[in-house]
């Protein structure tokens, strides 16, 4: 399927190929990463630019660009990107929001599937979990937010006895996939295509974290030019279906 939806970007948004090919060094949070091994190719054969990928944690990603280091496009939820904007780290022109990720709760494939339909129910299966796994607060926007939806519940101490905080990018998923973790919550973007897993659906709405992921160029970007046609590549409305395929929801 992968492979169907690659060749369909490629062929609907061609660009000339570039006179002076240039190096693009782009920089992402984990959430997109099975977009960009679809995308990034296709974008590279299209242009002739070399895209140069690598996948942060967000928290950390934010850090670098605050110290100065160089980059020259920058995929991160939204309200990070906002945050940057407004110590001019990023390019205020050509930003682009791409999807929208929900967290979602899995189990291993084969095990016992709670019920997490309602606020109570899912207070109930993360009670009930011998272990529970999801990504560390104070690295992702998603481990924040599960740090404070445990406490919204009245259960943290309860959690903080059987709790592995493992972001996706560092095998907190697999930990789900291998019967090391009971229950996972994860964006869906990072468990859609994870073999050894089921998912139990979203969040109940009142504890949802909606996260939007977008792009930017960077203030320090060498290839501003470059980074752009990247950016508008990875939002072409015919490059969708990729970004849906992996887990997002598309911004109206």
């Amino acid at each position: 399927m992968k492979r169907v939806l690659a060749a369909l970007a490629v062929c609907i948004f061609q660009f000339p190929l570039a006179a002076n090919a240039a190096d693009i060094l782009l920089m992402s949070g984990g959430a997109p990463k099975d977009v960009l091994i679809t995308l990034v190719p296709q974008f590279e054969k299209a242009t002739g630019h070399r895209v140069i990928t690598q996948h942060i944690l967000v928290s950390a990603l934010r850090q670098k660009i605050l110290a100065g280091e160089n980059a020259d496009v920058l995929l991160m939820p939204t309200s990070v990107l906002d945050n940057l904007a407004t110590m001019q780290k990023i390019q205020p022109e050509d930003r682009a929001a791409y999807g929208i990720l929900k967290l979602v709760a899995i189990v291993k494939d084969g095990a016992p599937r709670p019920n997490i339909s309602s606020v109570d129910a899912f207070r109930r299966a993360l009670v009930d979990a011998p272990s529970v796994v999801y990504s560390t607060p104070a690295s992702t926007p998603s481990g924040a937010h599960m740090a404070s939806t445990v406490s919204q519940l009245g259960i943290s101490d309860i959690v903080e006895r059987k709790v592995t905080y493992r972001p996706a990018l560092e095998g907190g998923v697999s930990m789900v996939a291998e019967g090391r973790a009971a229950i996972g919550i994860y964006p869906a973007s990072e468990v859609v295509h994870v073999d050894g897993i089921a998912s139990l659906g979203p969040l109940p709405e009142p504890l949802q974290l909606t996260l939007v992921y977008g792009g930017a160029v960077a203030a320090t970007s060498k290839a501003p030019e470059p980074a752009r046609e990247l950016i508008r590549f990875l939002a072409a409305p015919q490059n969708r279906a990729v970004w849906q395929h992996e887990g997002f929801e598309i911004p109206h």
